[in-house]
Order: structure tokens, then sequence, then C-alpha cells
């Protein structure tokens, strides 16, 4: 990477290769490790989060990464060292022309000014409990933002005053810097490369346009969402530069694991313990499940490892509709003592039994 550019790739710890799987997963794990909420009062670690969430915002996004790819490489290579077409420079930007990219925006320049931009994501790790994953439910989380300025609207002037033209750059925001045969483009000085001029500042943000703002924002959970889900709130992130849209809030649900129950897809799964009479004879049991105890029917003969399916008592679909199923996985257990009339018992089952659970073994052993 360029020296004087922010390496993006570098601060998510992955290669250039990376597909966007790969780039959503290494986010994921470095958001929850760096998140403010699980490193309070860390600064250097809400620092690091703002790096990467910085980086997976320009990575993450197929059109961003190509065209920050593109820059990156042009500026290693240099205009005269190859990869557009035979006939030097000008070709080169004919062929930039052509694809849209434009060649001044390499050299922190532009052509023209650019209407304000919008703000920056926030990103929010909520964790829930399993169960509250599986039902859905309602949490209130308090976020830190900059809001837009209610008093300027934005504009960062003072109230009956308007931004003016900037006089050095005509409103353009750059202006041009000729360096030998090029003529580069770069940020006007007097306004900043925005192409206006605040004379008198809003007295409330002091003229930036916006305010530090904590919020308490109701998110609501829908029943059935996934470890790793998102939730999208539009235009509750960082206000935009002058009184541009602001960016949208992202919610990343993290579950935490039950200690009875499992989830596979939309299903919940249970390792349900039996006893030898029960999986042999079968019987009516109950069963627990996330919202409550249902019977289930244990058929005789029933082995370990056999699954039983409870039909709707899983997740509810987050897409579509429907309900997923409760997977009970039989567990026989062997007591580990037994009385001298349980023995007796079992001495006279085993003398009576025919059967041979060893009856297949040679034959499989036997089989080249």
């Amino acid at each position: 990477m360029n020296a004087g550019k922010t390496d993006y790739y570098k601060i998510l710890g992955i290669g250039k290769n990376a597909s966007q799987k790969d780039i959503k997963n290494t986010y994921r794990k470095l958001a929850r490790k760096h998140h403010p909420d699980a490193n309070p009062n860390d600064k250097a670690a809400e620092d690091r989060f703002k790096e990467i969430s910085e980086a997976y915002e320009v990575l993450g996004d197929s059109k961003k990464k190509s065209e920050y790819d593109r820059r990156d490489d042009y500026i290693n290579r240099g205009p005269n060292m190859g990869g557009g077409r035979a006939g030097g420079a000008h070709d080169f930007f004919t062929d930039d022309a052509a694809s849209g990219f434009n060649f001044e925006d390499l050299f922190q320049g532009r052509s023209a000014p650019q209407a304000p931009a919008k703000g920056d994501d926030l990103y929010y790790t909520l964790t829930l409990g399993f169960k509250e994953a599986i039902t859905g439910t309602t949490k209130q989380i308090r976020i830190n933002r900059r809001a837009t300025c209610k008093t300027c609207h934005g504009t960062g002037a003072k109230a009956g005053t308007s931004q003016t033209r900037c006089t050095t750059c005509g409103g353009r925001g750059v202006i041009a810097q000729d360096q030998g045969f090029f003529s580069f483009s770069k940020p006007c000085p007097t306004c900043g490369g925005e192409g206006v001029m605040v004379k008198e500042h809003c007295p409330a943000c002091q003229g930036a346009g916006t305010l530090s703002e904590d919020k308490v924002v109701t998110v609501n959970i829908p029943a059935g969402i996934h470890d790793g889900g998102k939730l999208k709130y539009r235009r509750l992130g960082q206000a935009g530069h002058r009184g541009a849209p602001s960016g949208d809030l992202f919610i990343i649900i993290q579950v935490d694991k039950h200690p009875l129950f499992r989830r596979k897809r939309n299903d919940i799964l249970l390792n349900l313990p039996l006893s030898f009479t029960e999986a042999a004879l079968g019987a009516t049991i109950k069963v627990p499940t996330i919202d409550g105890r249902v019977s289930l029917k244990i058929p005789k003969a029933t082995q370990a490892g056999q699954i039983l399916r409870i039909k709707g008592r899983g997740a509810q679909k987050t897409r579509g509709t429907g309900v997923g199923d409760m997977l009970v996985t039989v567990q026989v257990e062997v007591p580990s003592e037994i009385s001298p009339s349980e023995r007796e018992l079992l001495v006279r089952l085993a003398d009576q039994s025919k059967e041979d659970p060893r009856k297949d073994i040679e034959a499989l052993a036997a089989k080249p």
C-alpha cells in the first residue's frame, strides 16, 4: 500500500484477495473485541474500533473496495509504468475518463465541488439471551453520536447569516497547482475544500454544524433472530457534513449460549437422558422447551442417538413464514450402581435374550 494512504487491509489484518465473506467475518470478530461497550473507558480500544469500522465501510462494499484498490494500484505503479495502452500519459487519461475514474482524486483534489458527505454509520453490538433471540424482545440502548445542530440546521452559520462562496477558489473547493507537464488540483487552503465560508459562526455548535448527543434508542428484536444478525436504523448514525443526511445505525446481534438448548438454523436441539427401561419399553415423558414443558412419546426399543422430532417447537423463521422444530437426541443412561435384586433381574434378562448386538462385527471386519 502507499505510505501516504490508510492501509485498510492492514487494519483488518487480511490480504488483498480476501473474499467479502472473509472481510465480514474478520470485521465482526474485531468489532466484538474492541467495541467500547466491551472496553469501558479504554480510549485505545475506542480508536481501534473506529479504525475497524472505517476500514469495513470501504472494504465491505464491493464498489468502494474496487475503487480503493484501483487508486492504490495507480499510485504504486505511477502514470508511466504500464497498465494502459501504448501511447503514454495521454492514453492513460483517455482510459480513465471512459471508465468514470477521476485522475484528480488521486492527488487529493476535485475537479468540481462535491455535495456534502453523508455521515458515517455507527455500529453497536447487542448481546441477547438464547431465549430472547428465539422469542423476540424489546431493548433500549444508549448511543453517543454527532447530531445535526438544530440551531443552524448543520450550516454552521449564525442565525440571520448564511454561507458565502469562497473568493479564493470561486466556490470550487480546489485550486490548480502546476507541476511541470501536469496540472494538479489540491484543496483550497482558504475554505478547506468546501467551497464556502462562514463569517459568523453559530453560537450553539461554534460553526461545526453538529453537536454531541446521547440518545436512547428502542430496539425491537424480531423473534428468531440469529447470532450475528444485523438490524438497521436509518439516519441514526453520525450527522452528515454541513446538513447532509446522517449515516445509519447498525445493531449487530450476539446471542449467548444456553446450558441446555442449542440451535441449528431454525431448529432447537436437546439432548435427552433416558433410563434403560424407558428406552426399551417405551414411555411418555415431559420434555422442556423454550416456552414450557410438553409430552413426548418414547417408542419402545428406542436406540441411543436416535432423534425424535417435536414439530413447531423451534425458532420463528426470520425470512418467510413458519417455525422450526425441536430435535431431541436420545441418550440412554446406564446406572453406575445397582441393587442385588436389580442385578438378579438383569441376569435373568440376559439369559432369556436371544439378541446378539455384535452379530455383524465379524462380517464387517472381514471386508477388504
